[in-house]
């Protein structure tokens, strides 16, 4: 069957309003990122997913990125998987609040565009020298590790950055993972590529520890483990991806509430 001029461009159109559609609902979701520090939603819960709020750096701030649907889908996975009692509505924080220290757990995205007054890195390095945790996640390239290094320095300017051995102890609760795979971003389902830029091919899990030994600070770079976890429920994104960004990022929380 042939299709008329006219009922191809009627389908051009379709397409074309489709897309426009669905460009400018991802729009508002990601306008709808609220301001830092609103009074948090609902009751006070065992958990919350806090969300940094950092200032931008030379290329402005990109902390909202993904916002709210890796919140919404890592939080009842956690409601499901676990025995935490979880608020499920997240919440967003920025380093200047008094609240930082009640959200044990912290997680900044982009980081190759974040920045700290003088101020905050003081009040971030207090935060996490007190027992807070910051899994760190979805930035890519060595420009933006050679970024993220310079706002990591401001807070912990002697902090060393080490890898993390595979068999660590936090890979086991109280899922074992088995091997740790490069969880890739939203281009993999056009391009087949796990590595979103051509410095970035070869995944990186690091992190800084306190004198104590506990891991304070989770790195994930060339990893992309919240695009997992909103990937979730989209049957063009492999599965095994979204298990594994969710089998880690609960192993790290778990192990964060038990050090």
């Amino acid at each position: 069957m042939h299709r008329t001029p006219k009922l191809r461009r009627i389908a051009a159109a379709l397409a074309l309003c489709l897309l426009v559609s669905s460009v400018f609902a991802q729009l508002r979701l990601r306008d709808s990122a609220p301001d830092p520090d609103q009074p948090p939603a609902g009751e006070h819960k065992e958990w919350t997913f806090a969300r940094l709020a950092y200032d931008g750096g030379f290329d402005g701030s990109r902390w909202d990125v993904d916002f709210p649907r890796a919140e919404y889908h890592f939080s009842d996975a956690v409601r499901r998987l676990t025995r935490v009692d979880v608020q499920p509505d997240g919440y967003v924080i920025s380093p200047d609040s008094d609240e930082l220290f009640e959200y044990p757990w912290l997680y900044a995205v982009e980081v190759g565009s974040w920045g700290f007054s003088a101020d905050q890195a003081a009040r971030m390095r207090e935060y996490l020298l007190r027992g807070g945790f910051l899994m760190v996640d979805d930035f890519h390239g060595e420009a933006e590790w050679s970024d993220f290094m310079v706002g990591m320095q401001e807070i912990f300017p002697e902090g060393e950055v080490v890898d993390v051995p595979a068999q660590d102890l936090l890979y086991s609760m109280p899922y074992p993972i088995k091997e740790r795979v490069q969880v890739p971003g939203p281009r993999y389902m056009n391009s087949g590529l796990t590595y979103e830029r051509s410095d970035g091919v070869t995944p990186h899990w690091r992190g800084i520890r306190d004198d104590q030994g506990r891991w304070m600070v989770l790195i994930s770079h060339n990893i992309d483990y919240g695009e997992g976890w909103e990937q979730a429920d989209n049957p063009a994104y492999p599965e095994d991806f979204t298990r594994q960004a969710y089998e880690v990022a609960i192993d790290y929380l778990l192990y964060t509430m038990t050090h």
